[in-house]
């Protein structure tokens, strides 16, 4: 099991003698497969730190974050279904008639 340790730089020489490890893709020290941690109780960080979570909850809540961003709608949101192939922000003579006309297009049209 994977326990992630909050050691200070001024420590992680000290760390290290002891069998920590350095994880460099998410710059923390980490003890693996010890069965006494009591040499590390003093780096062991608060549960509310999240760097206590096992790798994989790390990258599970990665991807869950990802997964569940929000999409925030305002006033002016109109849904639309799309007539045509075109991308979105491009404008072709079949979607034209239910498009936003361009803020530089509309002042030449007024």
């Amino acid at each position: 099991m994977r326990i992630n340790l909050k050691v200070p730089f001024a420590e992680k020489d000290e760390a290290k003698k002891l069998g920590a490890r350095w994880d460099a893709a998410r710059k923390l020290w980490y003890v693996e497969g010890k069965a006494d941690l009591s040499p590390f109780a003093r780096w062991s960080p608060s549960p509310h730190d999240g760097a206590a979570a096992p790798a994989t909850a790390v990258k599970a809540t990665g991807r869950k974050m990802e997964a569940s961003s929000l999409v925030i709608v305002g006033s002016s949101y109109r849904a639309c279904q799309p007539v045509c192939e075109c991308p979105p922000w491009e404008v072709c003579p079949r979607c034209e008639a239910i498009s936003f006309p361009h803020p530089a297009s509309a002042g030449a049209r007024a």
